[in-house]
């Protein structure tokens, strides 16, 4: 699978993951068939159409764009907390939530709360939550390492922290998580360590007047 292909997979599975959230019942199977079924230059006419990619039209629209974009993105409606997430760890600058449609067990991915189009212009402060993220995957989940991946998805770019276990890979299958299955990951990976508190010990000391001896047997 070139890197088209497989950035035009990934922008769909994130189209029907939104399907899948907002869409009605009796609409979902319907609207998620379609999707599957559009080869990669109708996924982009598609994206296009509804602005969720730039359509290279100048900046007339730009405002507009954005504003369709915060309703529409699945990562701005994380960020504004419009769908359901499962976040691990939130700061002033990025959101790291688990994916709901992971390569293996704790894939993780960082969202930047300002849409970065250019993963070379990530903060370091956003790329030391990634390293934290992963550190804390690797020692709860025993990975053998964590593959740290900026992708470049709907326009901004996001990281994937993906936990290899055996012989996973970015591009390995995916799989849909339980919500049970997500929520036992979260609380796992938000759980601290109870220090237990060593009492303290009070020296008293001890007058020499207020010393009581036996009295001496002969």
């Amino acid at each position: 699978m070139t890197s088209n292909e497989q950035q035009i997979a990934e922008l769909k599975q994130q189209i029907i993951n939104q399907i899948e959230s907002n869409f009605p019942e009796d609409k979902k199977e319907y609207a998620i068939t379609k999707i599957k079924q559009m080869n990669g230059s109708e996924f982009i006419e598609f994206l296009k159409n509804n602005k969720l990619i730039e359509n290279n039209k100048g900046d007339t629209d730009s405002e507009n764009s954005y504003e369709e974009q915060e309703k529409t993105n699945p990562f701005r409606l994380i960020v504004n907390k419009k769908i359901p997430s499962y976040v691990i760890e939130e700061t002033k600058l990025a959101i790291a939530a688990l994916e709901i449609n992971p390569i293996s067990k704790a894939h993780t991915i960082i969202i930047p709360k300002k849409p970065i189009s250019n993963p070379q212009k990530i903060s370091k402060t956003i790329n030391a939550l990634a390293n934290k993220i992963s550190k804390k995957i690797s020692l709860k989940f025993k990975s053998k390492n964590v593959i740290i991946s900026p992708a470049s998805i709907l326009g901004e770019t996001i990281i994937n922290l993906v936990p290899v276990y055996s012989n996973e890979s970015l591009n390995s299958p995916r799989k849909k998580a339980s919500e049970q299955e997500l929520e036992e990951i979260k609380n796992i990976l938000n759980e601290k360590k109870l220090i237990k508190k060593q009492p303290k010990i009070v020296e008293k000391k001890i007058e020499e007047k207020r010393i009581i001896l036996p009295k001496r047997i002969p």
